[in-house]
Protein backbone atom coordinates (compact mmCIF):
# COMPACT_ATOMS: atom_id res chain seq x y z
CA UNK A 1 0.00 0.00 0.00
CA UNK A 2 1.36 3.37 -0.98
CA UNK A 3 0.65 6.38 1.15
CA UNK A 4 0.35 10.00 0.11
CA UNK A 5 3.24 12.46 0.12
CA UNK A 6 2.36 16.17 0.36
CA UNK A 7 4.84 19.02 0.74
CA UNK A 8 4.32 22.68 1.58
CA UNK A 9 6.73 25.28 0.27
CA UNK A 10 7.12 29.03 0.18
CA UNK A 11 9.14 32.02 1.38
CA UNK A 12 9.94 32.68 5.02
CA UNK A 13 6.85 33.63 7.03
CA UNK A 14 4.37 32.19 4.54
CA UNK A 15 2.65 30.13 7.25
CA UNK A 16 3.79 26.68 6.16
CA UNK A 17 4.34 25.29 9.65
CA UNK A 18 0.99 26.58 10.88
CA UNK A 19 -0.92 25.24 7.90
CA UNK A 20 0.89 21.89 7.91
CA UNK A 21 -0.07 21.42 11.56
CA UNK A 22 -3.70 22.35 10.92
CA UNK A 23 -3.85 19.99 7.97
CA UNK A 24 -2.39 17.16 10.03
CA UNK A 25 -5.10 17.64 12.66
CA UNK A 26 -7.82 17.57 10.01
CA UNK A 27 -6.50 14.40 8.42
CA UNK A 28 -6.04 12.63 11.75
CA UNK A 29 -9.62 13.49 12.68
CA UNK A 30 -10.70 11.58 9.58
CA UNK A 31 -8.90 8.48 10.84
CA UNK A 32 -5.76 8.61 8.72
CA UNK A 33 -2.24 8.02 9.97
CA UNK A 34 -0.33 11.25 9.43
CA UNK A 35 3.42 11.73 9.69
CA UNK A 36 4.26 15.40 10.16
CA UNK A 37 7.86 16.30 9.41
CA UNK A 38 10.12 19.06 8.13
CA UNK A 39 13.24 19.81 6.14
CA UNK A 40 16.00 20.15 6.77
CA UNK A 41 15.53 17.68 9.61
CA UNK A 42 13.04 14.97 10.41
CA UNK A 43 15.48 12.41 11.83
CA UNK A 44 18.18 12.75 14.51
CA UNK A 45 21.02 12.81 11.99
CA UNK A 46 19.18 15.18 9.67
CA UNK A 47 18.49 17.55 12.58
CA UNK A 48 22.24 17.70 13.28
CA UNK A 49 22.84 18.59 9.64
CA UNK A 50 20.07 21.20 9.88
CA UNK A 51 21.93 22.92 12.69
CA UNK A 52 25.13 22.98 10.64
CA UNK A 53 23.40 24.45 7.58
CA UNK A 54 21.41 27.09 9.44
CA UNK A 55 23.99 28.18 12.00
CA UNK A 56 27.26 28.02 10.07
CA UNK A 57 27.96 30.22 7.02
CA UNK A 58 28.91 27.84 4.21
CA UNK A 59 29.95 28.10 0.59
CA UNK A 60 26.82 27.67 -1.58
CA UNK A 61 27.94 24.25 -2.87
CA UNK A 62 28.73 23.07 0.64
CA UNK A 63 25.36 24.33 1.86
CA UNK A 64 23.63 22.47 -0.96
CA UNK A 65 25.40 19.21 -0.14
CA UNK A 66 24.55 19.45 3.57
CA UNK A 67 20.87 19.86 2.73
CA UNK A 68 21.03 16.94 0.30
CA UNK A 69 22.70 14.70 2.88
CA UNK A 70 19.96 15.54 5.39
CA UNK A 71 17.33 14.79 2.74
CA UNK A 72 18.79 11.40 1.85
CA UNK A 73 18.72 10.38 5.52
CA UNK A 74 15.20 11.77 5.97
CA UNK A 75 13.79 9.95 2.95
CA UNK A 76 15.25 6.55 3.81
CA UNK A 77 14.74 6.61 7.58
CA UNK A 78 11.32 8.27 7.83
CA UNK A 79 9.47 9.18 4.62
CA UNK A 80 9.69 5.95 2.62
CA UNK A 81 8.83 3.68 5.59
CA UNK A 82 5.78 5.83 6.38
CA UNK A 83 4.59 5.81 2.77
CA UNK A 84 5.11 2.05 2.49
CA UNK A 85 2.67 1.45 5.33
CA UNK A 86 0.05 3.75 3.79
CA UNK A 87 0.53 6.89 5.89
CA UNK A 88 0.04 10.44 4.70
CA UNK A 89 3.35 12.27 4.99
CA UNK A 90 3.16 16.06 5.35
CA UNK A 91 6.52 17.75 4.98
CA UNK A 92 7.32 21.40 5.64
CA UNK A 93 9.78 21.99 2.74
CA UNK A 94 11.38 19.42 0.45
CA UNK A 95 13.13 19.38 -2.93
CA UNK A 96 11.64 22.60 -4.29
CA UNK A 97 13.12 24.63 -1.45
CA UNK A 98 16.59 23.50 -2.51
CA UNK A 99 15.99 24.61 -6.09
CA UNK A 100 14.60 27.95 -4.88
CA UNK A 101 17.15 28.72 -2.15
CA UNK A 102 20.39 27.34 -3.51
CA UNK A 103 19.42 27.67 -7.17
CA UNK A 104 17.47 30.86 -7.72
CA UNK A 105 18.64 32.43 -4.46
CA UNK A 106 22.37 31.62 -4.52
CA UNK A 107 22.86 31.21 -8.25
CA UNK A 108 23.69 27.50 -8.48
CA UNK A 109 22.46 25.64 -11.56
CA UNK A 110 18.79 24.65 -10.96
CA UNK A 111 18.99 21.74 -13.39
CA UNK A 112 22.01 20.33 -11.61
CA UNK A 113 20.20 20.72 -8.29
CA UNK A 114 17.20 18.81 -9.68
CA UNK A 115 19.52 15.97 -10.67
CA UNK A 116 21.17 15.93 -7.25
CA UNK A 117 17.75 16.00 -5.59
CA UNK A 118 16.77 12.93 -7.60
CA UNK A 119 19.90 11.15 -6.41
CA UNK A 120 19.40 12.14 -2.77
CA UNK A 121 15.78 10.96 -2.78
CA UNK A 122 16.37 7.94 -5.03
CA UNK A 123 13.74 9.39 -7.34
CA UNK A 124 11.07 10.11 -4.74
CA UNK A 125 8.77 13.01 -5.65
CA UNK A 126 5.84 14.44 -3.70
CA UNK A 127 2.41 13.52 -5.00
CA UNK A 128 1.37 17.13 -4.48
CA UNK A 129 3.25 20.32 -3.56
CA UNK A 130 1.56 23.49 -2.39
CA UNK A 131 3.48 26.76 -2.57
CA UNK A 132 2.16 29.35 -0.12
CA UNK A 133 3.02 32.54 -1.95
CA UNK A 134 3.67 35.73 -0.01
CA UNK A 135 5.91 38.77 -0.54
CA UNK A 136 9.00 38.11 1.59
CA UNK A 137 8.87 41.42 3.49
CA UNK A 138 5.25 40.76 4.44
CA UNK A 139 6.26 37.29 5.62
CA UNK A 140 8.96 38.66 7.89
CA UNK A 141 6.70 41.40 9.25
CA UNK A 142 3.98 38.87 10.02
CA UNK A 143 6.32 36.86 12.20
CA UNK A 144 7.20 39.94 14.23
CA UNK A 145 10.67 38.69 15.07
CA UNK A 146 14.25 39.25 14.05
CA UNK A 147 15.70 37.12 11.30
CA UNK A 148 17.25 34.27 13.23
CA UNK A 149 19.43 31.92 11.17
CA UNK A 150 22.05 32.73 8.58
CA UNK A 151 19.67 32.05 5.68
CA UNK A 152 16.92 34.30 7.01
CA UNK A 153 19.47 37.09 7.48
CA UNK A 154 20.38 37.21 3.80
CA UNK A 155 19.59 40.37 1.85
CA UNK A 156 16.03 41.11 0.75
CA UNK A 157 16.96 40.56 -2.90
CA UNK A 158 17.88 36.95 -2.07
CA UNK A 159 14.42 36.36 -0.61
CA UNK A 160 12.77 37.97 -3.64
CA UNK A 161 14.75 35.67 -5.95
CA UNK A 162 13.76 32.55 -4.06
CA UNK A 163 10.08 33.60 -4.15
CA UNK A 164 10.36 33.92 -7.92
CA UNK A 165 12.05 30.52 -7.93
CA UNK A 166 9.07 28.87 -6.26
CA UNK A 167 6.71 30.47 -8.77
CA UNK A 168 8.94 29.45 -11.69
CA UNK A 169 8.97 25.84 -10.47
CA UNK A 170 5.16 25.92 -10.21
CA UNK A 171 4.97 27.04 -13.83
CA UNK A 172 7.42 24.31 -14.77
CA UNK A 173 5.46 21.51 -13.05
CA UNK A 174 1.82 22.65 -12.91
CA UNK A 175 0.45 19.14 -12.35
CA UNK A 176 2.45 18.61 -9.15
CA UNK A 177 2.94 22.13 -7.83
CA UNK A 178 -0.03 24.39 -7.02
CA UNK A 179 0.22 27.98 -5.80
CA UNK A 180 -1.94 29.18 -2.90
CA UNK A 181 -2.25 32.86 -1.96
CA UNK A 182 -0.57 33.00 1.43
CA UNK A 183 -1.62 36.60 2.10
CA UNK A 184 -5.22 35.62 2.92
CA UNK A 185 -6.56 34.98 6.41
CA UNK A 186 -5.47 31.72 8.07
CA UNK A 187 -8.86 30.02 7.70
CA UNK A 188 -9.16 31.00 4.04
CA UNK A 189 -5.68 29.65 3.28
CA UNK A 190 -6.52 26.39 5.10
CA UNK A 191 -9.65 25.91 2.98
CA UNK A 192 -7.80 26.59 -0.25
CA UNK A 193 -5.20 24.03 0.76
CA UNK A 194 -7.92 21.51 1.52
CA UNK A 195 -9.55 22.12 -1.87
CA UNK A 196 -6.32 21.00 -3.53
CA UNK A 197 -5.68 18.08 -1.19
CA UNK A 198 -9.15 16.55 -0.73
CA UNK A 199 -9.23 14.74 -4.11
CA UNK A 200 -5.84 13.15 -3.40
CA UNK A 201 -6.89 12.08 0.07
CA UNK A 202 -10.06 10.50 -1.29
CA UNK A 203 -8.13 8.51 -3.88
CA UNK A 204 -5.57 7.33 -1.32
CA UNK A 205 -8.01 5.89 1.24
CA UNK A 206 -6.67 2.59 2.56
CA UNK A 207 -8.61 -0.52 1.72
CA UNK A 208 -10.80 -1.98 4.43
CA UNK A 209 -10.69 -5.68 5.19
Amino acid sequence: MKGLFITLEGPEGAGKSLQTGRLAERLRASGREVVLTREPGGTPAAEVLRSIALETPLHPRAELLVFLAARAEHVERLIRPALSRGAIVLCDRFIDSTVAYQGYGLGLDPEQIRSLNAYATDGLLPDLTLVLDIPPLLGFSRRGETRGDNIERREDSFHERLREGFLAEARREPERIRVVDGTAEVEAVAERIWDHIAPWVSRSKPETS
